[in-house]
């Protein structure tokens, strides 16, 4: 089994019984030191200011302008399931926005960005894995238009619609999609796979993606249930354009990103999330 993975599955059988902090110490004492760096919620207060400590900058993107009622949009909260405290992410239908900038969408998500060190930013030729735990309600409601919960994004040049995204879909039934858009309609492969919804709702799941940058590249996504360790998506795809014209360098997006074209089939959604894992080069 990958080393990336060590954290992960003690979390099937051991969750109900110990602590968060000896739940991730495989990561924290053998990954991060050597390849890597770990956010992760500590307790509530400064959730911004920890996120922007580990990603740089100002790593939030949120919905707070349009809201100043409710306050910050993304909180630690404790999970009882997991037994320690994670970043829950807060959007509604009505008033939120995008940044107070689009009014068709709202955002409320983190990223690494040009103000990040380059350590957590991908390059042309970088090897790049990440990974991170979530989170959807069990009755989460996904948009029929789009409801983004992890995007890949150029940094800069040709970066409008995001490289790859984990998608969301209502339908009949709902789907989780990976959706991908290269640098030209040639090298766009669209939705890549789809899978049922309903499994992932009201449960908690470990995502790990590992991508190579290049016009050329390779990446892959699996998705596991934490409670049976069960493999809800996985994807590979060993030539597949993960660079863009102009581009210097291509970084994560976490949070909830979707549409308000539709806002009947929306509700006020928490997402949880944690546990956010960044690398370059082989983790393996």
């Amino acid at each position: 089994m990958k080393k990336t993975l060590i954290f992960c599955v003690p979390l099937v059988v051991l969750a109900a019984l110990i602590s968060c902090r000896k739940l991730f110490w495989a990561i924290q004492n053998e990954l991060k030191p050597k390849h890597g760096v770990l956010l992760k919620a500590n307790g509530p207060g400064n959730t911004y200011e920890l996120i922007d400590s580990v990603l740089g900058g100002s790593a939030e993107e949120v919905p707070d302008c349009s809201h100043p009622a409710f306050g910050r949009h993304i909180a630690e909260v404790y999970d009882s399931t997991l037994r320690c405290y994670v970043f829950a992410f807060y959007i509604h239908v009505t008033p939120d926005n995008d940044r107070c900038v689009a009014f068709d969408r709202q955002r409320n998500e983190i990223k690494t960005y040009g103000p990040s060190p380059d350590s957590l930013k991908g390059f042309l030729g970088d090897t790049v894995t990440h990974a991170w735990i979530f989170k959807l309600d069990s009755g989460f409601q996904a948009s029929p238009n789009f409801t983004h919960i992890h995007q890949i994004k150029a940094g800069d040049g040709d970066d409008g619609a995001p490289i790859i995204t984990l998608t969301p879909r209502k339908g009949n039934p709902d789907k989780m999609q990976v959706i991908h858009t290269g640098s030209s309609s040639t090298t766009s492969l669209g939705t890549v796979l789809q899978v049922p919804l309903a499994p992932f709702k009201g449960a908690w799941v470990r995502a790990e993606e590992h991508i190579i940058y290049q016009t050329a590249g390779s990446y892959s996504l699996t998705i596991h249930r934490l409670s049976d360790d069960s493999v809800l998506l996985s994807y590979s795809n060993t030539n597949i354009d993960m660079w863009r014209n102009g581009t210097t360098f291509v970084r994560p997006k976490w949070g909830i990103y979707r549409s308000l074209d539709t806002p009947s089939a929306l509700r006020d959604e928490t997402v949880l999330f944690n546990d956010f894992y960044i690398a370059k080069g082989k983790t393996d």
